[in-house]
């Protein structure tokens, strides 16, 4: 899989702004809200074709998570919750926003190597904190994520499909039932 031009921007960015940083954990939720309010702003109208850009934001701040030595778990839930913070301040819509963001975090975990199934999980668990953060359905935010996860998953190959269904199925820190009724349903 090849990551587009502005993802591997945006990873330079966010090694660039969190090399050296005290909190690192901050300074990447600050980095990749900023680089999504500041890209969709620029952007003017947002719809969902801008709101891809989200989805490349959430990427490269993975493939830069990995470079200077955070945990890539870590980095996806930060960086999704982040992104729909951003999304939100901006006003675009936060479902659309949490699927992309979704997706990002696992495109990049497959760039770099990482356990996919359990990236989907932060991932999915910082776009439900990012919705609770805003006051929205958390169980709908549950719901999409979940099968955006799977559906970003199954496009990267059948078996890392099956493994991060898997994975958002056995995960204790899920609610299993709003994920068993979407991945079946």
């Amino acid at each position: 899989m090849t990551l587009s031009g502005f993802t591997q921007d945006v990873k330079n960015t966010i090694v660039s702004l969190i090399k050296g940083a005290d909190d690192i954990a901050s300074a990447l939720r600050g980095a990749v809200k900023n680089q999504v309010v500041g890209s969709l702003k620029n952007a003017g109208e947002i719809t969902s074709q801008t709101l891809d850009t989200v989805e490349d934001v959430v990427s490269g701040a993975i493939l830069g998570a990995k470079d200077v030595g955070v945990t890539v778990m870590g980095a996806a839930r930060d960086s999704v919750s982040s992104a729909v913070l951003g999304v939100s301040e901006v006003g675009g819509d936060v479902m659309t926003a949490s699927v992309k963001a979704v997706s990002g975090a696992i495109k990049g975990a497959a760039e770099v190597g990482e356990d996919v199934g359990q990236v989907a999980v932060a991932a999915v668990e910082g776009a439900i904190d990012g919705a609770g953060k805003l006051g929205k359905d958390t169980t709908e935010v549950a719901k999409i994520a979940a099968i955006g996860a799977v559906k970003t998953a199954s496009e990267l190959g059948e078996e890392t499909g099956k493994t991060v269904r898997g994975a958002l199925l056995s995960a204790a820190t899920l609610p299993h039932d709003v994920i068993e009724s979407a991945l079946k349903g």
